[in-house]
C-alpha cells in the first residue's frame, strides 16, 4: 500500500501568484480596440442597406395598397390614414431612412380622378447606395 504524505502548505511569494499583468491586460484591450474598429464599417454598411430594403419594401407594399383600395372603390384614398381605418394597412407605412411615419410626399391622381393619395414618395435626403436618390423611388 502507498501512503500519501501531506506536506505543509507554504505561502507563495507575490511574484510567484498567478494572474495577467497589466501589460497583457493592455495587449488583449488593444487587440479588441482593432477588432472592433475594422468591424464598424462593415456593420454600418449593413445596417444602411437593410433599411434601403425596408424603404423599398414600404414603398412597394403601400402602393399595391393604393391601387387595391382604387380597384375596391374606384377612387384614391383621400389620405393615407383612410387606408389605415378601412383596414388595408394596419398601421401608417414607416420611412425608415427619414425615421418617420409622417414623412412622405403624396402625389394626387394625374387623371383628375376623385381621391388624393394616388402614389408616394420618401421625404428622406440623399441617395441610395446605387446612386439614385431616396425621393425618385
Amino acid at each position: 500500500m502507498t501512503t500519501l504524505t501531506q506536506q505543509p502548505l507554504r505561502a507563495q511569494p507575490l511574484s510567484a501568484a498567478r494572474g495577467f499583468t497589466l501589460m497583457e491586460l493592455l495587449a488583449v484591450l488593444t487587440i479588441l480596440a482593432v477588432l472592433v474598429t475594422l468591424a464598424t464599417p462593415a456593420v454600418h454598411g449593413h445596417i444602411i442597406a437593410a433599411r434601403e430594403a425596408a424603404l423599398r419594401s414600404t414603398l412597394n407594399t403601400t402602393r399595391h395598397v393604393i391601387a387595391q383600395f382604387y380597384g375596391d372603390t374606384g377612387r384614391y384614398p383621400d389620405s393615407l390614414e383612410e387606408l389605415v381605418q378601412r383596414k388595408y394597412l394596419q398601421r401608417l407605412p414607416f420611412d425608415p431612412i427619414a425615421q418617420s411615419a409622417m414623412a412622405w410626399v403624396i402625389e394626387p391622381p394625374l387623371d383628375g380622378g376623385k381621391g388624393s393619395v394616388a402614389d408616394l414618395r420618401s421625404t428622406a435626403p440623399g441617395a441610395a447606395s446605387d446612386g439614385t436618390r431616396f425621393g425618385e423611388w
